[in-house]
């Protein structure tokens, strides 16, 4: 018994140490970028309506697929998904003017910006 009770003694500073240890290293790492943008917000009310009319507008034609408030490249990005499939981001400003566009899918098969 009464090894046992050393044992835990001796254990339990050690296990403290351990936790506080792993707790100081990961508040020192960087996430990847990727992990960053997780929690995406999407453009929801009044916002949805006018930055889906403005990108739809500007593509021409296609189905808003997907929104984001506080993109990484503008303000709001609006998806818009073409009947080739194609895929167009649209980025707007916060006056919900485009200030760029990356196209993808499979006609082009890779990225294209502009």
């Amino acid at each position: 018994m009464k090894n046992k009770l050393l044992l835990a003694l001796i254990a339990l500073p050690l296990a403290g140490f351990g936790i506080a240890g792993s707790v100081a290293w990961a508040s020192t790492q960087t996430l990847p970028s990727t992990e960053l943008y997780e929690n995406q917000v999407a453009i929801t009310g009044n916002a949805l309506k006018t930055a889906s009319e403005a990108a739809l507008a500007y593509v021409g034609s296609g189905r808003v697929t997907e929104t984001e408030v506080g993109d990484e490249e503008s303000y709001y990005e609006v998806e818009v998904t073409l009947d080739n499939g194609n895929q167009v981001d649209v980025q707007l400003d916060k006056d919900f003017k485009v200030v760029g566009q990356k196209v993808e899918g499979p006609e082009n098969g890779k990225e294209a910006g502009n």
